[in-house]
This record gives C-alpha cells, structure tokens and sequence, in this order.
C-alpha cells in the first residue's frame, strides 16, 4: 500500500483527531529584499542548492552556523543573550528551554509576516501543545519532522521488518555492534521494557509526570542497558556521528534519526531503516527569530522561502527528513517517496510515540542517566 503524507497525519498519535484541509498558499511571499541572514541550523539541514535558490531569488546572502545538537544551540543562544543569528531550528520540544532569567531567547512570530498557512494544518495546531506557544506567545513554527527508529545491517542481522524491536539493539548477534544516543536509548529501551511487562511507564509518557516517576522509570531503564553494556558498539550525538558508526566503528544496528538509515541505505541496500514494533519515536523541528535579531526583515524572507513547497521539496530529497509544508513531497522526488512507502505503513503510522515537551525537571533528570550510562562503556 503505497503511504502519502497526507495518511501519516490521519494516522499519527499527535494528529489522529484532526483532518488536515489543503493549505492554500496565501499571505506575504518571500519577495525582493537584500543584505543578510544569520542562520543557525543543524549540520545537514540548509545545504548548497537551497542557499543558492535563495540568494539568486532575494539578493539576500545568507550566513550559515551550525549545530549538532538540541543543548549546544541553548547554551550558544542563552550565552550571547538571544543575539547573533536571525533563524534558529529548535525542536519544538525543546523551545521551553529558550529561557534566560525569565526573559524569552525567542521572539514572538507576527504570523502576518510569516506565511503560516503553507504549514499542514494538524501539524500547526499539534505544536502548540508540543512547545511551540510559551508565555501564551506563539515563538516558533513547524519546519520539519521525522522518527528515530532501527537502521540494521541486513547482511549481518536477520531480522523480519514485523520482529524489528528496539530490544534488537540488546540481541546477543548484536554484542559490541550496538550505535545509540544515550537519551533516545532511554525512550526506547523503556518503550521495549514496558511492551514486554518489565516496566510500569503509560508508553514512557509517566517519565514526564513527575520527578518521582522519571527516576522510578530511568533507573530501572538505565539499570537494564548498563547490565547489556557488552552491546555497546558507538555512541552519536550528531547525524555524522550515526553514519560513522556504522561506516568507521563496524556496527550492525543502531537507534538512530530517519536520516542516518535512509541515506545509507541509498549508498547499499543492506541497510534497511525499519520502524520497530513498539513504535517509532517521533519529533518536530522549528523556526524561530532569536530575541536579538538584527535583521528581521530578512529573517521573514529566509522563512517565508523554506515554506514553499518547491523548497520543502528539496529539503526533503537532501536530508530524507519530511517536511511539514503542504505538498513538499510532490518535489522531493521519485527515491524518496520509495524509500518513504518502504518504511512506513498505515499501522506503524498509527503507532508513533511523539516526543513530548520538557517538565523542568525532565531535562536535568534525563543528563544524569545518560552520564551512567556514558560511564559505564
């Protein structure tokens, strides 16, 4: 059954009761303009062609920084007072964290200004509740979604699309071959223990509750893959960092981001990235204008420009991240809608388990056992 984004939105946990009506593409477009934007994005998100379709539509020369992960864009952003770029990409869930003394790092979008309704709509009312609106300021929008799930060496691991787990990455055929970020590894290993009977979590979803039961749950978790250190084979923190372990470090399967065992897979087919039976985690990037931005006019263009469909498009083919513009995939390309009906299927979609937005005591609590289970290789 051939799967269209307009199905995964129908399907998934974050937007099974809502109906996703065509945008229509009205409001300000990006236009004429001239000068700079200061870019801050993670490592493989705006490449070449997109910069240069940019710049030779709107004169406007873009400046690009990069990132490799959620805290390291916080910390840069908080350290320089919200100043130094003009568009940030938080995931939507970690926007909460964009506080410094009570003050927001990000400024309030003027949804005059940016062209909203180009985003699918389930997609912009779901990341409301996800960390898109704080201090009842809407400060960040859709940009982008994708999973985190199982890429496996086909040659070396037989498994079954259907026996996919994330309790494959603790399998004896996978001991010192096992790639994982250390605070994924924690969703997923819980997501396994608590489909087994091992662990009382509500699908990890108590983990956010309360401090008592984050600890309840992360210590037993921790416990667990520290007993299976033996499978550790690389630890990423970055999309690079996921390939080499693969292509350098000799691992066979690993939890990583869509993007890691889709372009790999496009290298060899014996990479396979597979949804595992307790479901794919599943997260929203943004755009945002930091608090200090010196050249807003030009951030709207910049924004405005990643909201068309054609530029989705071609964010979609290079990254095999999906983008959450409204007819995107049309010019993503024949490869990625395969590879995208190769993955995902009308019961795994339905079977998303959607990153949720930091408590505060969520991402302090969370470092602690990653540092455990870090130690312990």
């Amino acid at each position: 059954m051939s799967i269209s984004r307009r199905v995964v939105l129908k399907s998934s946990a974050a937007a099974s009761t809502l109906l996703a009506a065509p945008a229509v593409l009205r409001g300000p477009a990006f236009g004429q303009s001239s000068g700079t934007v200061n870019v801050f994005a993670w490592g493989d998100y705006i490449q070449q062609n997109m910069i240069d379709a940019f710049e030779g539509e709107t004169g406007i020369k873009v400046n690009l920084s990069t990132y490799g992960s959620n805290d390291e864009a916080t910390q840069k952003l908080k350290a320089s007072g919200g100043k130094g770029f003009d568009v940030i990409f938080p995931s939507i869930t970690n926007v909460a964290n964009y506080v410094d003394n009570g003050d927001l790092l990000l400024q309030e979008i003027d949804e005059s200004r940016a062209n909203v309704s180009a985003i699918i709509p389930s997609m912009y009312r779901d990341s409301i509740q996800l960390g898109g609106v704080q201090l009842g300021k809407r400060v960040a929008i859709p940009f982008d979604w994708g999973t985190e799930a199982i890429t496996f060496d086909s040659s070396a691991m037989d498994l079954a699309d259907a026996d996919v787990s994330y309790g494959s990455l603790w399998a004896p055929e996978a001991k010192g071959a096992a790639a994982f970020r250390q605070k994924s590894v924690l969703m997923g290993t819980g997501l396994y223990l608590t489909a087994n009977g091992d662990l009382e979590s509500n699908r990890m979803y108590d983990a956010y509750k309360t401090e008592e039961d984050m600890r309840r749950i992360f210590e037993a978790v921790t416990t667990f893959i520290i007993d299976h250190k033996a499978n550790f084979g690389a630890f990423w923190n970055n999309a690079t960092e996921a390939t080499n372990a693969f292509q350098q470090a000799g691992c066979t399967i690993g939890q990583t981001w869509d993007t890691t065992g889709i372009l790999l897979n496009r290298d060899d087919a014996k990479y396979k990235y597979r949804m595992p039976k307790e479901g794919g985690l599943t997260w929203m990037d943004s755009m945002g204008i930091p608090a200090g931005a010196e050249n807003v006019d030009q951030a709207y263009a910049f924004i405005n420009a990643l909201l068309t469909p054609k530029m989705g498009g071609m964010f979609a083919s290079n990254t095999g991240y999906n983008s959450c513009v409204d007819g995107a995939a049309l010019y993503a390309g024949e490869e990625y809608a395969k590879q995208f009906n190769e993955i995902y299927n009308t019961e795994n979609l339905a079977n998303l388990w959607w990153w949720q937005s930091d408590t505060p005591f969520f991402a302090a609590g969370v470092q602690e056992y990653v540092d455990r289970i870090t130690n312990a290789a």
